[in-house]
């Protein structure tokens, strides 16, 4: 890309084609090869040796294998990391595996086993760290209690902001300020690149589930960590040997995606500004939960430009409201997930966070809404309807 300074919506438009012109193509070209011709042995066995040490593919030496290196994955990665302004990017096959590939990383392959991890996080990574699975201890705490919970053998903080299910805000650059040398990875999914940058915050890892935003269009799953070259580097050795590489179809569905994220963002933002806005007049909701409104340290501004597309929703009716609302609408989808062009609402706490241990699990009367990109006056008549039907349903 031009040595310019671009805005991001730019950025979007033209990151990871700088090889276009010399490739004659105006649209990502898709390699499917599952293998790669071979040079000659030395030449062959030396790139692939560089690979599956976390290296990428040497000039002379091929591509060798797919679980290891892919020319249309790496055009994604390239892409995103202009978008963070990071060194590098490594995409995975979901955001599940972007973050076990993260956590053994930086935990038992470097000879630490400790995480500290501040909640509400997805309920997936909750999940997965609460489990002991990958072999790491983990002290969930808050963000002001980083600092004391930090053991000689921590290996990592993991943090998500705006956190899932109910938009918690978190100050990563405070986060930074306690963590004593201690990477700190942060769940970036629910701002993306076009709203927060993480690591010009002092973190080390911005996580997205591209599966969201990224993609858009809730037709591929993945994920992407945008780092340090050396931090590219460890996580790469463990993608190779887990095979957890992201199709390459799925990372031309997302180099696309990444094309249409800032007008997507923009207008799903202001549509969830307005519905925000109608929903805190409703008698049905007991509290809306947005960004905006819980920013009491002014960070929208200084750490993130918007508030974003997600909402939560504390229902008057508690979880007979829930159930009774979920099964109402008509134009927002009864779905897990989130970030695609259509609207989502489910109830976290009897799915994605279900798994959560029950004193962190969010309540059973708040349900989280995605919007999409149809219009709010019919998202709002949709919502209205529903939240008359669970008012009845709930007797309220």
């Amino acid at each position: 890309m031009a040595d310019l300074p671009l805005h991001p919506d730019t950025v979007a438009v033209h990151a990871g084609r700088s090889d276009f012109g010399a490739l004659g193509v105006h649209a990502a070209p898709i390699d499917l090869s599952s293998t790669n011709p071979l040079p000659d042995i030395l030449h062959g066995g030396d790139s692939y040796e560089a690979m599956a040490t976390g290296g990428h593919p040497l000039p002379d030496g091929g591509n060798v294998y797919a679980r290891l290196w892919n020319p249309t994955v790496a055009r994604f990665e390239d892409a995103l990391s202009e978008l963070e302004r990071s060194e590098a990017s490594v995409a995975f096959s979901s955001g599940m595996a972007a973050m076990t590939a993260a956590i053994l990383s930086h935990t038992t392959a470097v000879g630490k086993r400790h995480i500290v991890a501040v909640r509400p996080l997805y309920g997936g990574t909750d999940h997965l760290l609460d489990s002991g699975l990958l072999g790491a201890e983990v002290t969930f705490c808050h963000e002001a209690e980083v600092a004391d919970s930090i053991r000689p053998d921590t290996g990592m903080i993991v943090l998500e902001t705006p956190a899932n299910p109910t938009l918690d805000l978190v100050d990563i650059a405070a986060v930074v300020a306690q963590s004593a040398g201690v990477p700190v990875l942060v769940d970036n999914t629910f701002a993306t690149p076009l709203l927060q940058n993480p690591l010009d915050l002092g973190a080390a890892m911005s996580l997205h589930s591209a599966t969201k935003y990224i993609g858009g269009h809730g037709d591929v799953i993945a994920g992407v960590i945008a780092c340090s070259e050396e931090t590219a580097a460890a996580l790469r050795r463990v993608r190779a040997i887990t095979g957890a590489l992201l199709h390459p179809l799925g990372a031309y569905l997302l180099h696309r995606g990444l094309a249409t994220l800032p007008v997507r963002m923009q207008t799903q933002q202001e549509g969830a500004r307005a519905l925000v806005a109608r929903l805190q007049d409703n008698p049905a909701v007991s509290e809306v939960f947005y960004p905006e409104l819980s920013d009491s340290r002014g960070l929208i501004g200084r750490q993130m430009r918007g508030g974003g597309a997600m909402i939560a929703i504390r229902l008057a009716g508690g979880y007979a409201a829930a159930e009774a609302m979920t099964g109402a609408v008509r134009l927002f989808t009864h779905a897990v997930s989130l970030g695609g062009v259509d609207s989502l609402i489910q109830h976290p706490a009897a799915l994605t966070h279900r798994p959560v241990a029950a004193d962190a699990r969010p309540g059973a009367d708040i349900v989280r809404l995605s919007v999409g990109l149809e219009n709010v006056d019919d998202l709002f008549a949709d919502l209205e309807q529903a939240l008359s039907r669970a008012a009845v349903a709930a007797n309220v």
